[in-house]
This record gives structure tokens, C-alpha cells and sequence, in this order.
């Protein structure tokens, strides 16, 4: 392989991380979202469970009760909105590694504390705050889900809207539809459909313009890669690792953590 494919090759690599870090997370932006049906002054909201949520339209107030929430109420650009945050985003970070947080931290951690991070909301602290829609979210394929179940009750406790839906990632298709699902939920609730949209197609134009450069690599020629350093509920060092790690995926790279699992690995320094 000629030095400026290799140039573009590590160009490329830089772009897919780029985007991952973006999404912090993982085959098509054709999913239609929730189902919206405007009266007045409320909006019926089809959330990401199938459940039927009347919200105010739009809504002036909410909080993000779970992992990734907060993530995409920031990519809709609806950070103003939020008055009330879970306990994650009031602790110092050593090594802070999460972009939303790196750009408005400082205004989320000052908020009232709605409950334990991972969804473990305190229904009192949520009524006292008193938003006006309740985002409830999970991270797909771990411990730290969310169900239907888990929004009814919540609803239930505080008599506000809650609006869930599984978090998603970028790791394959199935979850890829699961992510844009629920930025289009959001969107829709915020009335932030347009910039839904907008978050959605940088993501595919972005892995198409990947898989342009570099689709044409002989698999005989394709590098063997690792990344160090990835999060997991918190910060870790060079061992953490992700199996699957989407940007390698795009890029036609060998992962050499491949079959260890999908979503987080911890590799011994010696391998």
C-alpha cells in the first residue's frame, strides 16, 4: 500500500472516530420515528416502546432520566430546556471524556438532582423540579436498559409525561434503527424534527463518504488496529477496549479485540 493510502487511511480513521465521539456510542436513515398527531397545545407522542405519551407542544421544561438522554437532548440543540440532572453530571471528572459534558457541563452540574445516574430516578426530587416532559433512555444490550414497564412506572409516580426509548448505538443496523428512532422520538416532542433530521443524515454522509475511501481495500491489505481507552460507565485506561468498535467497521479495518464480546472488553496489557 502506497504512503498517501496510508495517509488517507489514518484520515479516515480520524473522521469515524470524530463521529463517534459525537455519539459516544454503535443501515439506512429511513425510519419513520414516532407518530405525531398535533391538538392544541399537546402533541400525541408514539415513544420508542409503542406507548401513546400526550406531551405539551412544545414542551418549555424537561429532564433525561438514563444513559445517553442527555447525549441527544444536546445533539437536538434543546440543552436549555433542561432543568434537572442525575447525579453523573454533578461529580469532578478526573478525565472527563464525554463531548456533551465537556461543552455544558459547567450548566448541567448546578441544576437540581433528579436521581442516581443509569436511570435510577428519585420520582420526588422529579416532582419538585416539576418539568413538563420526563426523557427516559437506555443503553442498548446492557444492565443499564429501559422498558415500557419502567416508563409507565415512573409516569405513574410522578404524574408527568414520560416519554422512552432505547438508546441505540452504531455497533449494527438493528441498533442503528433503534438510535435514529429515538432522536427522532425527541425531535418530535421538542419540535425539533428538522434538527433530527439534520443529526441523522451527518451520520450516514459521513460513513458513506468512509466506506468511499476505503471499501476498495483488499481484505489481505486491511490493518490490524486496537483502541485503548474507551469508557464505560466512567473513564479507563489503555486495557478498555470495544470489540466492535463501529469507526474500525467503516473504515475496513481488522480489529484485533474482534470475539471478545460486542459492547466493552478489557484486554490484558500482555495480548
Amino acid at each position: 500500500m502506497t504512503q498517501s493510502r496510508y495517509t488517507g487511511l489514518f484520515a479516515a480513521a480520524v473522521l469515524a472516530a470524530l463521529v463517534l465521539a459525537m455519539l459516544a456510542a454503535g443501515c439506512t436513515g429511513t425510519e419513520t420515528g414516532s407518530a405525531v398527531v398535533q391538538d392544541g397545545q399537546t402533541t400525541s407522542i408514539t415513544d420508542g416502546f409503542g406507548r401513546t405519551v400526550t406531551v405539551p407542544s412544545p414542551p418549555e421544561s424537561v429532564v433525561c432520566s438514563g444513559s445517553g438522554g442527555l447525549r441527544y437532548l444536546v445533539y437536538l440543540q434543546g440543552q436549555d430546556l433542561v432543568i434537572g440532572v442525575d447525579s453523573i453530571e454533578k461529580e469532578e471528572q478526573a478525565m472527563e471524556g464525554r463531548p456533551y459534558a465537556l461543552a455544558y457541563g459547567s450548566q448541567f452540574k448546578d441544576l437540581p438532582l433528579i436521581g442516581e445516574f443509569r436511570g435510577k430516578d428519585d420520582p420526588e426530587k422529579i416532582l419538585g423540579i416539576g418539568p413538563q416532559v420526563i426523557f427516559k433512555t437506555g443503553s442498548t444490550g446492557t444492565a443499564y436498559g429501559t422498558s415500557a414497564g419502567d416508563a409507565d412506572k415512573l409516569e405513574a409516580k410522578t404524574g408527568i409525561p414520560v416519554v422512552a426509548f432505547p438508546y441505540g448505538s452504531l455497533r449494527n443496523d438493528a441498533e442503528k434503527a433503534e438510535m435514529y428512532g429515538g432522536l427522532r422520538t425527541m425531535g418530535q416532542t421538542l419540535g425539533k424534527q428538522d434538527r433530527a433530521e439534520e443529526v441523522i443524515a451527518y451520520i450516514e454522509a459521513t460513513i458513506a463518504d468512509l466506506e468511499h475511501r476505503t471499501g476498495d481495500i483488499p481484505e489481505a491489505e486491511q490493518k490490524a488496529v486496537y483502541v485503548g481507552g474507551i469508557s464505560y460507565a466512567g473513564a479507563h485506561g489503555i486495557i478498555s477496549t470495544e470489540p466492535a468498535y463501529p469507526p474500525f467497521l467503516w473504515v475496513h479495518a481488522k480489529n484485533v479485540a474482534a470475539g471478545l464480546g460486542t459492547a466493552h472488553a478489557d484486554v490484558a496489557k500482555e495480548a
